[in-house]
């Protein structure tokens, strides 16, 4: 079942020629990991914030065909009806934090109380969110005074309290540590198993590889490819794009080493367990 489609969307910021999003068009299936791909200028965080509502809502500017998530049109829908379904976390968890709470409890209930949800309603949710984050024994702590990994997985906590269908996330472990990124993966990872669509903007292609179901490349604001990790690590051009595939996948293809059904490159360790991978020098 279809729970985004993009069709022909083209954007640019006030006071630019350039199209920051041009002509890109895809569906998304409920439950989905989509990893999203590409250089710095591809286009990957204004297309974050076009499904998140924030284009052209907040960011104006010339905009272009129609994005719908669940059902709803993002450019005629009040920006409050977009937020209850779908829920975006920043790069920086520091931008996701109000500043003013003294709690992680309360940081995840300014949403809640925002939405003017009943009180006992509030605290279900703070609950259950505070148990699928696995931050039950910090809802008392400062906020700021969390790793980065921790304040990261408060900031998911707070969008995933109001219950969005859709969770997008901005290269939320650009700024992490290896535990604190594999923190996040594995936490958006178990969202995505309870139905959740993921997608997320990211620079760790290991990971891309590790969890997404497939892959949207972008480049100059384009969609270039979107399939299965394998389909899209295994490309020639990818460094045209500045993507550099996964450490494994660029070994395999040094040695030859490919899938004899599919002529696909391994993209993952455990891949090289398939007995199906056979040296086919080029």
């Amino acid at each position: 079942m279809k729970i985004v489609e993009v069709q022909g969307l083209k954007y640019k910021y006030p006071d630019s020629e350039k199209l920051v999003l041009n002509d890109v068009s895809f569906t998304l299936k409920r439950g989905e990991f989509i990893g999203l791909i590409g250089r710095n200028s591809a286009g990957k965080s204004t297309l974050c914030f076009a499904l998140a509502g924030l284009v052209p809502h907040f960011f104006k500017g010339a905009y272009g065909g129609k994005v719908h998530i669940d059902g709803i049109e993002v450019r005629h829908a009040a920006i409050e009806d977009i937020t209850q379904k779908a829920g975006l976390v920043f790069e920086n968890p520091f931008s996701q934090m109000t500043g003013s709470k003294y709690t992680v409890y309360e940081e995840i209930a300014f949403g809640l109380e925002n939405m003017g949800l009943e009180r006992a309603e509030m605290i279900r949710r703070i609950d259950e969110s505070l148990e699928l984050l696995d931050i039950t024994d910090m809802k008392d702590q400062f906020p700021f005074g969390l790793s980065g990994g921790q304040m990261q997985r408060v900031a998911i906590a707070s969008v995933i309290a109001m219950r969005p269908d859709i969770l997008i996330l901005d290269e939320p472990t650009s700024q992490l540590d290896p535990q604190g990124a594999e923190e996040v993966f594995k936490v958006v990872e178990g969202l995505a198993k309870e139905g959740i669509t993921i997608i997320m903007a990211e620079h760790k292609m290991e990971k891309i590889a590790e969890y997404a179901d497939r892959v949207l490349l972008m480049n100059d604001g384009k969609r270039i490819d979107f399939n299965t990790p394998e389909h899209i690590f295994s490309r020639d051009d990818l460094m045209e794009h500045g993507i550099e595939a996964p450490a494994i996948t660029r070994i395999a293809k040094k040695l030859g080493i490919r899938n004899n059904d599919t002529g696909l490159y391994p993209v993952r360790y455990d891949q090289f367990s398939n007995d199906r991978l056979v040296i086919k020098n080029d």
